[in-house]
């Protein structure tokens, strides 16, 4: 006999196929919009969150983490990987899944896959921090680094900040001619560009995201000029930064959480007292973002719990209605609570 499961026992789960159908219905624009509204909104009640550095497992071959969190109300957390080889083995480099449930009970609401989703937050977040610290009526873009992140990118700076340009460099040329290809039609004038230094022709906002954990000199200091906002993603575990120490000198810098970007960020090159800004004081207020037309600012970028709330919140918010999740048969549900074997008993065969 087979024993329907009550609605007690049923989570929401969106699929990859189902979070595609979404990023379409909504549209992919206003989705990266919406989810920058999200994030830059729970950055305003920054102070309600539990934060903690992610908990993080490394090997010789990648990383694999937790990101938790909680308003008081909502948990969520995040489970996500980076393997830089994957791709030769034809694996992708990042792959997410993640949770929201409800404190009061401890009950999941949802489960949602969060490789797509997490490419579209990280974008997200980087075009909602441009909108406050890049340079007014920044129109170009250097994207260093033409991997899975570099449409999103793009595409999120498009609706956000109004770019209209993007030169793309990646060390893999075919890697370059695919974020090209994926990116025309969209309305952005796509420039190939065959070294660093000529993608930075024009760019008033420079984005770095390469995946080699490594220290890498991606930007040199002589390749940064004034007046520049830089997006820098690629550098999110400790041993892995893509800026030379220069750049960061020159540069007033914005974080998300001090006490993880300063073990995974660009900024663990730096002393650890050296002074940096909160992106939640800027946004609400507190402190000041950019303040002139010749500083350079850095977004010293290595993702947090909290955007990833913001995303599964975003996304528990939109698939009411639609026909892109399914119920999931995840909690066990007893008749009697303090039963649980008698409910394993009724199912014998």
């Amino acid at each position: 006999m087979t024993l329907a499961p009550s609605d007690k026992a049923l989570v929401p789960f969106v699929s990859v196929d189902n979070m595609m159908k979404l990023v379409y219905h909504i549209g992919i624009e206003p989705m990266l919009a919406g989810l920058a509204d999200y994030i830059e909104a729970d950055f305003r009640r920054w102070a309600l969150f539990d934060k903690t550095p992610r908990i993080a497992s490394h090997s010789e071959e990648g990383v694999i983490e937790l990101m938790p969190t909680s308003d008081g109300e909502v948990y969520g957390f995040k489970y996500v990987n980076g393997h830089p080889k994957n791709t030769k083995a034809g694996l992708q480099t990042v792959t997410a899944f993640g949770l929201l449930a409800n404190v009061g009970n401890g009950y999941p609401v949802l489960l949602s896959e969060m490789t797509v989703l997490t490419a579209l937050r990280t974008a997200a977040t980087s075009a909602m921090v441009a909108k406050h610290l890049a340079p007014k009526g920044a129109d170009t873009m250097a994207m260093i680094g033409a991997g899975a992140q570099s449409e999103f990118q793009s595409l999120a700076m498009k609706a956000l900040v109004g770019l209209k340009s993007v030169r793309l460099y990646d060390i893999d040329p075919k890697a370059t001619e695919k974020a090209a290809r994926n990116l025309t039609g969209m309305g952005l004038k796509v420039v190939q560009c065959r070294t660093p230094e000529e993608s930075m022709e024009g760019a008033q906002i420079i984005t770095t995201c390469t995946a080699d954990k490594q220290y890498a000199t991606i930007l040199s200091d002589n390749m940064v000029g004034s007046g520049v906002h830089i997006n820098a993603i690629g550098g999110d575990c400790p041993g892995k930064t893509e800026l030379a120490a220069g750049v960061l000198h020159r540069s007033t810098i914005f974080v998300e959480y001090p006490e993880q970007t300063r073990i995974e960020g660009e900024i663990q090159q730096l002393d650890p007292d050296h002074p940096v800004t909160e992106m939640w004081q800027v946004i609400s207020g507190e402190a000041p973002g950019r303040t002139s037309a010749e500083q350079i600012t850095l977004f010293d970028s290595v993702g947090f719990a909290i955007e990833d709330f913001s995303a599964l919140r975003y996304i528990r918010d939109h698939i009411g209605g639609t026909d892109y999740y399914m119920n999931l048969d995840l909690l066990a549900d007893p008749d009697d609570p303090r039963d649980l074997f008698g409910m394993l008993q009724r199912a014998a065969p």
